[in-house]
Order: C-alpha cells, then structure tokens, then sequence
C-alpha cells in the first residue's frame, strides 16, 4: 500500500511512504536477539550462525506463518567465547520481518480514522505476541543447545518512547517550552547511507541541502536568524541585471550561513564499529547521522511515529537501510547556539586570527579592514 503525499495521520503501521529524493519509507518489525547457552558445552563452542538462521526461518514459517530470509537476519557471535562466563550470551542480532500485508485493513484505501486505531492495536497486539512466543524459546543445533531472548528495539516502539518524553517533561526541569508546556520537538537518527542524502555528481558525504529536503517531507524545520552575520554583510553584491544585490544576497547566506538551521547531519562511524567482531574492517563515512528540531510538536510528533518501525529503501535499490530513530533530550541545537555565544566572547586574541584580525604582536593595526576595503569597492 503506496501513501504518496498523503498527511501522515492518515498512515496505517502496514504502509509505505514516499518520500523526496527517491527515497521510501517501508513497514517493517524489528526484534533485537540475544542468545545464551542453555548447557555448560554451548557456552565455550562458537554457535553456527547460518544452523541458527536456518532454524529461525524454519520456526517462523510453521509456527508464526511468516516469511523471512536470510538477509532480514543479523546474527553476530561474540569474540573470545571461551573467556566469557558462563551464563554470558554467546552471539546476538537482528532479525525483521518485512512482509506484513496480511495485517492491512479489509477496506483499503477507504479506512476511516477509526479503522486506523483498531489496525494499529491489531498491528502492536500482533508484534507483542511474536515476542512473546519467541522470547525465551529454546533452540537445539544439532546437540548444542541455547535459549533465545527476544525484545523489541527501544527506537522501534513509539508508544515507549512516546512514555518516556511524557515522564521525561513531567519531573525534569529542562527541555524547551512552549506555550508553558515542555515537549520535545527534536529527532535524532542514526544509521542513515551517507549517499542517499548526497548530492549526486558532487560528493558521496551527505549534504544538508538534500537532507532539508527530505526531512521538510514531515514539517516546518525550525530557523533561528543569526543577526551578527547577517549585520555583517556588504552594503552591495555585484549585479549584472541591476538589482541590488545585498538582498538577493541576504537570502542566499541566511538560508546557507546567516542563521542556524535546527537541522545537523554528519558520518555516523558507530554504526560500524561492530563490523570488525567478525573479523571485517571499519569503512568510515559509510552512514550518518541526522538531528533536526521541528517548529510544531505535532510536526515532530508524525514524524516520529512514521519513522518508527521502517526502514529507507532508495528508488532503484534493493538494500534496505534499518536506521535507529529517538527523540533528543539534551537540547541538542541549545547547547550548539550556547557553545557558539561563548566562542563569539573570547577575545581575538585567543582565537587566532580570522578575517580582520590583526596578530597580536603586531604594534600597528590598518585603519582600513578587509570588509572596508570590499565595501569602498563595490561602491565604486
């Protein structure tokens, strides 16, 4: 079921949004595994990772009727098994389950509101009880016997986190308010592909103008103006139609440089360091990780709940990227204005030299700046 520029209070937990830049977002549940031995000979033998896939896939089939493969399954053993104590885990992982068609909604397309919250109960009913029939179930490969511990991801269960902030806001004394309450308004995600947020042609690290236009799918990202830079522009920009330029100007810089976009993203080298448990080597830059602070809770509020519980797939691409997503706490953009107030306070000095800074050991200073001699220019 496609959902193409339709409000996402509309979408059900079984249904596919599209996205800009070619992107998707697809329903999925996530369950994070951990497997411990259940006899002392388990706990010092390196597990089989495809005996264990094997069996959950054959479990899932005839005992939860569901269809999953090999990909949809992460397992990673544990280095040094023989030194872990005994009751220590042995191996853990992933495992998703993608094919959830059989959970839509008879009426399709014409589902009232209403229909939404009875397919979302029946949508957590039947997750939670795929838990509960997986958790702690036991698994025999071929003599070796473990037990299985089977839990939802903290990001993928929005009704959680959704408890959290509310706690979170009720008893501390931080968080940003608005209108005399304190809710969040601030979504972090890691595990995003670097390159389906780059710039195509251009570079391979992701960019923030492809990223502002992905993430204004689910809302009004919040601006704040940084009137120093913005006072400190030229009177006059080069024009060769005649229009002032200082204007056109204010718009470029201020949408660029002159203000703080609550929108950050960077490489996310986390998402990788686990790579080299079985022996492969960490490739940086690979993902990253994106935070952004909406205007409107209710923007941040969708755009949570529609994150949770899929994966991004890219047009033209069969990977499927299992991202982590969360809400901030720490006033992410707050403590980055903050931190750039307190740098704008030390004094030349000690901060090198930038623009029109004069050295320090320097006895004469020009009376004429850098910035002067570009305005005195432009104005002749």
């Amino acid at each position: 079921m496609s959902s193409s520029f339709r409000p996402l209070e509309t979408l059900s937990p079984t249904g596919t949004l599209e996205i800009e830049n070619g992107l998707s977002l697809v329903p999925r549940v996530k369950l994070n595994l951990t497997v411990h031995p259940s006899i002392p000979s388990s706990a010092t033998k390196p597990i089989d990772e495809w005996k264990l896939k094997r069996s959950l896939i054959e479990f899932a089939k005839t005992s939860l009727s569901i269809t999953i493969t090999e990909d949809d399954l992460d397992i990673r053993r544990f280095k040094d098994v023989k030194k872990r104590k005994r009751d220590d885990p042995v191996a853990h992982g992933s495992l998703s389950i993608r094919d959830l068609g059989f959970l839509n909604s008879k009426k399709g397309n014409e589902e009232e509101s209403e229909d939404l919250k009875i397919l979302g109960k029946k949508f957590r009913d039947w997750r939670d009880n795929v838990v509960e029939r997986m958790d702690q179930m036991e698994v025999n490969l071929q003599g070796e016997k473990y037990r299985l511990s089977v839990a939802v991801p903290e990001s993928d269960d929005f009704e959680e986190m959704k408890k959290s902030w509310e706690e979170f806001f009720a008893f501390a004394n931080k968080g940003y308010v608005r209108g005399g309450r304190q809710e969040p308004d601030t979504i972090v995600m890691k595990g995003v592909p670097s390159r389906w947020v780059a710039e195509p042609r251009v570079s391979s690290k992701p960019s923030m103008l492809v990223t502002h236009t992905v993430f204004s799918t689910f809302g009004k990202i919040s601006v704040v103006v940084d009137r120093e830079k913005a006072e400190n522009l030229p009177l006059a920009y080069p024009s060769s139609d005649g229009v002032n330029g200082k204007a056109l100007y204010f718009i470029l810089v201020a949408s660029l440089n002159s203000c703080n976009r609550n929108l950050n993203v960077a490489e996310d080298d986390d998402q990788d360091k686990d790579a080299d448990e079985n022996g492969g080597d960490i490739i940086s830059g690979l993902h990253c990780k994106i935070v952004v602070q909406f205007e409107k809770h209710r923007d941040f509020y969708n755009a949570l709940k529609v994150l949770c519980g899929r994966s991004l797939q890219k047009q033209g691409s069969r990977l499927k990227a299992d991202y982590e997503v969360t809400w901030a706490k720490d006033g992410f953009f707050q403590n980055s204005r903050s931190q750039a107030r307190e740098n704008s306070r030390v004094p030349a000095e000690g901060r090198g030299h930038y623009r029109n800074e004069a050295p320090r050991h320097e006895p004469h200073s020009s009376q004429f700046t850098a910035d002067d001699t570009r305005r005195k220019r432009f104005k002749e």
